[in-house]
């Protein structure tokens, strides 16, 4: 199976989350540093329709400027687009598989796609 992980190596969830799909038998992992490499915001829009949230359920606003900006109370495009111009806004880490996407908080959840 393949799993991508959009992952910051400064959190400690998207560590933890990282570890579990290393761990995992034939789970060949692509992990991608999103501050590095940001998804478009078409990726975003499909990754949060395919976990079954909301672009605003996957908004960090814990250390970031996104009640500032108005994010919370914003429309999907608003947030998609903040969120591939400042990836830092984004929630992480987000993880793809064949069979479907989870935000992995907590990263136990990670489970239920593999």
């Amino acid at each position: 199976m393949k799993a991508t992980i959009w992952h910051n190596p400064s959190c400690g969830t998207s560590r933890k989350t990282l570890a579990i799909l290393r761990e995992t038998p034939d789970v060949e992992v692509t992990v991608v540093e999103y501050l590095k490499t940001p998804p478009s915001v078409d990726k975003l829009a499909q990754l949060y329709r395919d976990a079954g949230l909301t672009p605003q359920a996957g908004l960090r606003t814990r250390g970031t400027d996104a009640a500032e900006q108005g994010l919370p109370d914003a429309d999907d495009q608003t947030v998609l687009a903040a969120m591939a111009q400042e990836p830092i806004l984004i929630e992480r880490p987000l993880v793809e598989t064949e069979k479907g996407v989870r935000l992995c908080r907590p990263q136990d959840k990670v489970h239920e796609i593999l």
